[in-house]
């Protein structure tokens, strides 16, 4: 279905889509995928002490758990 749509919105056959979609996905395709999946998150890291010491047990192993 998805397929189809963007057959109608490029003006190409379904064939043409396909194998458009195909390719990409292989990396066969001459352009460069953009994502922009973490584009919010990107440099908004901020020190946090205070959870850093909340969490610090979990860096912890239990020896009895890898026996």
């Amino acid at each position: 279905m998805l397929l189809r749509e963007n057959a109608v919105k490029d003006r190409v056959s379904l064939n043409e889509e396909t194998l458009s979609v195909l390719s990409k996905g292989l990396g066969l395709a001459n352009e460069a995928t953009v994502c922009h999946d973490l584009d919010d998150l990107a440099g908004t890291w901020v020190e946090d002490p205070e959870f850093d010491r909340a969490i610090q047990d979990m860096s912890k192993v239990d020896p009895e758990l890898w026996k």
